[in-house]
């Protein structure tokens, strides 16, 4: 144990030694900022909301305080599970072997958080933008469907690329494409090694480059050749740090580290070009003039597809001599093409003007949105991969580029281009849905995961019935969301932690929402669920709602020694009680005047109407009343849970 220790103040010496000298990143910098307290604070609170907003604006979700701890050690420390989760899914690092992740594991509150911790070690997970890099890596691999529009030879090998990644990377290709945009072969000089060429490629495509896996078998001739064809390759394209890269390290965490840098750069370049060449290049025309669009093949953006998107139907309510702007009261039910792209909408949040019928309205000319894409990162989706091998219309080469209309709004088509070309998705709550279903449609997972999360975040599912209706400062009211929205996206969209979500939501209101009718409906619609139901099969939103009505309740009850209140077997006493403060009432009219006088001067009182000792004892019996409502409701659909 001693010698364990002598190790790792030799280990901690090193490291320190490292990070001085610049070779080493700190893992955990020190990080005093105002902006960084908050967020710490929000982890300790177990704030879901403010930690994705602050999540949102690239806060370091591994720095450390001043009282060195990290936002994820805080979280695990004081039990907020959904916090944890959100903070892993974004990067936060849990790394055994190491001080903060070996503190970290040791002061999780219990055993699910710690389980959850493990699942994310670093051995086991990967950089956010791996996902990324290796859908970049394989195009330079890929046969079918044809996406490559340029080749580059060198000696008697052929390397079949694209246009748009090569000026994304290379400054050198930018110019030299940008002059000459047809251009579909470019050849090297012969005293470029193919080797060298092929590393160099393997860089531009952000893939794991390694000298010694190129080199193996050479001679040291040979390999000093390999080594002089990549620096004259770096120069002559204007390739930063390529021959740094392409270095052997030894050290983990600096290989680590490195790799990740240059995910991070690649990204950044393919992020810039994206935006002046994808998003800056957009086309907004009317509608029912898309079909004359004629777009080049041979275009200076390299795009060989056009996704198009269109806004909803504009109308306006005439009025004597001119045109009024339509109130939300004059807006009617969308058409049937625009339903699946809208069932999940937030009622609270504004969704623009939608299509009417009526005859007083005056329509304004529908509007569409082209966007310039490159089908080569549009096969991240499962959709567009199976479109292109088709033998169908799209998948065919014409003169002009195709044409191909989603079925979601431009704003959302954004994101979904942004998602494909970047791994970034930052969009706020009014159009998670919207993304939601249209990540579906597209099957892009991880997509469809990051609208879940950001749903679960910031619609705040934790927050009790008390603490919403007394917020903390102000509020927007349309961050409020439709439960019964959310939870039907779930379902249909298949995704669990949206179930789940709003399970909790309703759980921590439930005394808002258990005596709704479109409550009951939802009860009714979770029943039908299960195929070929049987009296005794559960209903999962019922079972969901009780367990977490439970951990509602549940650590206030612990911490005050109530906890045996939540056993059934202690039922009858909460029920004596109430008897004989019912009875006491009654009998004796100078205590009831008694009761009136505390009750005015701000008693605690149950959800029943009755005055409770202390707000324990109100808990204790507000969670057998809730469970009692709840037991009726199925009583009253005939429905055993």
């Amino acid at each position: 144990m001693v010698l364990k220790k002598y190790e790792i103040e030799a280990a901690l010496a090193t490291e320190a030694q490292a990070i001085s000298a610049g070779k080493l990143k700190e893992d955990n910098p020190l990080d005093l900022s105002e902006d960084f307290r908050i967020f710490c604070e929000a982890c300790r609170r177990g704030d879901l909301k403010v930690c994705q907003e602050m999540i949102h604006t690239g806060i370091n979700l591994n720095a450390r305080d001043r009282y060195d701890y990290t936002p994820l050690i805080l979280a695990s420390l004081c039990g907020h599970y959904e916090v944890i989760r959100l903070l892993l899914e974004n990067g936060a690092l849990c790394e055994r072997d190491t001080f903060q992740g070996e503190r970290c594991l040791y002061n999780a509150l219990n055993d699910r958080i710690r389980n959850l911790l493990l699942s994310y070690d670093y051995a086991k997970s990967t950089n956010p933008l791996q996902p990324l890099a290796a859908h970049i890596t394989s195009l330079l691999n890929r046969q079918t469907p044809k996406t490559s529009d340029i080749t580059l030879v060198s000696y008697d090998q052929s390397f079949h690329l694209h246009k748009f990644v090569l000026a994304a990377r290379s400054p050198y290709f930018a110019r030299k494409l940008a002059a000459a945009p047809p251009t579909t072969s470019f050849k090297l000089p012969q005293t470029v090694p193919t080797e060298s060429l092929g590393l160099t490629l393997q860089y531009l495509y952000f893939q794991e480059v390694s000298l010694k896996t190129a080199t193996f078998g050479l001679s040291d001739e040979e390999e000093l050749a390999v080594l002089k064809g990549i620096n004259k390759i770096s120069g002559q394209l204007e390739i930063e740090r390529l021959f740094e890269t392409i270095t052997e390290v030894s050290d983990r965490r600096l290989l680590r580290q490195q790799r990740a840098e240059e995910l991070t750069r690649g990204r950044y370049q393919l992020e810039q070009w994206f935006k002046d060449n994808v998003l800056q290049h957009k086309m907004v025309i009317d509608t029912d003039k898309v079909d004359n669009i004629k777009w080049d093949r041979d275009n200076t953006l390299y795009a060989d597809v056009l996704l198009r998107a269109d806004e909803i139907e504009m109308c306006f309510a005439e009025s004597e001599g001119s045109n009024a702007s339509p109130s939300p009261s004059e807006s009617s039910t969308p058409p049937s093409s625009t339903v699946q792209s809208t069932l999940g909408r937030l009622n609270s949040i504004p969704i623009g003007h939608i299509r009417t019928r009526s005859p007083s309205c005056t329509r304004a000319p529908r509007r569409s949105t082209l966007y310039p894409a490159h089908r080569a990162m549009l096969l991240r989706s499962e959709y567009f991969l199976t479109m292109f091998n088709s033998p169908f219309r799209e998948a065919q080469e014409t003169p002009h580029l195709q044409i191909i209309t989603l079925d979601c709004s431009p704003a959302v088509l954004e994101i979904i281009l942004t998602f494909l070309y970047t791994e970034r998705a930052e969009f706020g709550l009014d159009i998670a849905i919207d993304v939601l279903f249209a990540a579906d449609q597209l099957f892009i997972e991880r997509l469809k995961q990051r609208a879940a999360q950001i749903i679960s975040a910031l619609g705040n599912g934790s927050t009790s019935l008390v603490e919403a209706e007394n917020p903390r400062g102000e509020t927007d009211e349309e961050e409020v969301v439709d439960i019964y929205e959310v939870l039907r996206a779930g379902w249909d969209t298949r995704v669990q932690r949206l179930e789940e979500f709003a399970a909790r939501y309703i759980a921590y209101r439930l005394e808002h929402y258990i005596d709704e009718a479109e409550f009951v409906e939802l009860v009714k619609e979770s029943a039908k669920r299960v195929k070929g139901r049987q009296e005794t099969d559960t209903i999962e939103l019922v079972d969901d709602i009780r367990y977490y009505l439970s951990e509602r309740f549940r650590l206030r009850f612990e911490d005050s020694g109530l906890d045996e209140m939540m056993d059934e077997s202690a039922q009858d006493k909460v029920a004596v009680a109430l008897e004989a403060m019912e009875e006491l009432g009654i009998e004796d009219k100078a205590e009831e005047v008694r009761q009136k006088e505390v009750f005015a001067a701000g008693a605690i009182r149950t959800l029943d109407g009755e005055i409770a000792g202390d707000e324990f004892a109100q808990d204790a019996i507000n969670y057998q009343i809730l469970l009692g409502k709840i037991d009726r409701l199925l009583e009253k659909l005939d429905l055993d849970a």
